[in-house]
């Protein structure tokens, strides 16, 4: 038996973890899968002392074609160009403050930064 004859011991493991992420992103496909929107959106979200930052690489978007919306749990990019289309749903690792979010866009790159809302109050029982 030759050495490329052999199973890739990590083979499956990565196609099962492939299947997963695809499941949460919901992009299911590859990109041009017809679906209309793009897997190969770049996102880092920053866990911050008091802040959560989320940067995400939009080339060939414009800034009048961006659109942001938050519930303070997660953050969704719908985005446009006259070649792709955009459609993210960012989990957050903390709960923000939605209402103090502030974005910025240069050279394709998104900003997004909120501030956190502190831990849940305790509540004592009489």
């Amino acid at each position: 038996m030759r050495g490329d004859d052999r199973d890739d011991p990590f083979g499956d493991i990565f196609d099962e973890i492939e299947r997963m992420m695809n499941e949460m992103t919901g992009t299911g496909g590859a990109v041009g899968d017809g679906s209309g929107f793009s897997s190969e959106t770049h996102v880092d979200v920053y866990d911050e002392s008091g802040q959560v930052r989320l940067v995400a690489d939009l080339p060939g978007v414009e800034k009048e074609g961006i659109e942001l919306k938050c519930d303070g749990k997660t953050l969704t990019i719908s985005a446009a160009s006259p070649h792709r289309e955009y459609d993210e749903r960012v989990r957050l690792p903390a709960r923000v403050d939605e209402h103090s979010a502030s974005a910025t866009f240069n050279n394709g790159i998104l900003e997004v930064t909120m501030d956190k809302l502190g831990d849940s109050a305790a509540i004592d029982v009489e």
